[in-house]
């Protein structure tokens, strides 16, 4: 029987409704906040910004999974990374418009601080709010890191909520440091988890 907080994979036509949760489930995140900074429309605009990177990132080159609230986008190492295209680049500068530069500058920093080891990358995992402490979240990453141990191989992620540090680390993971981005910007917590024989609690 299916339970509500299964992982099951992302169809096509499941983007509306997962861009629409994650879009919730981000709603107070600094992050979004930062580059997302007029209330009005953010909903719209967050949800616009989750469909471009399910359908054009990390869709095609990740393993994305869903409960029927939350959603978790993972890339395994050796995941080859696409510049975006035209269309996406231009769907990027309509939604952020003049905060463009400040994602240039977080992806930058990002970058510098990726770990050089092959590792599983948790991009997004996002829970709606009105079902968060119901373990949908727990369940996604259980699902993720399931797959990266079977493979012998770390995760890594970063957490632009220090609230939900506490979170990451029962499951293992430890902060490796710490990202300040400039102008502002919210403060970003580099995560690692080494492989684990059972991830099961």
């Amino acid at each position: 029987m299916h339970s509500p907080n299964t992982p099951k994979p992302i169809e096509t036509g499941d983007a509306p409704e997962i861009t629409r949760t994650l879009a919730r489930a981000f709603g107070d995140d600094p992050m979004m906040l930062w580059l997302f900074p007029d209330e009005e429309g953010r909903e719209d605009r967050l949800a616009q910004w989750f469909d471009v990177m399910l359908t054009q990132k990390y869709g095609p080159l990740g393993h994305c999974e869903r409960t029927d609230a939350a959603a978790a986008f993972w890339t395994p190492p050796g995941t080859a990374e696409q510049h975006p295209d035209e269309e996406t680049l231009t769907r990027i500068s309509g939604l952020l418009g003049e905060q463009t530069a400040r994602l240039g500058e977080m992806l930058e920093l990002v970058g510098q601080a990726t770990p050089q080891e092959p590792h599983w990358y948790l991009a997004v995992l996002g829970a709606d709010p009105a079902a968060q402490g119901k373990g949908h979240g727990a369940a996604l990453l259980l699902s993720g890191l399931a797959k990266a141990d079977a493979a012998g191989l770390p995760t890594h992620l970063e957490s632009s909520k220090q609230a939900n540090i506490g979170f990451y680390e029962r499951f293992g993971f430890t902060v490796r440091g710490e990202i300040h981005v400039p102008g502002g910007g919210p403060t970003l917590w580099s995560m690692w988890r080494e492989a684990h024989g059972d991830v099961r609690r």
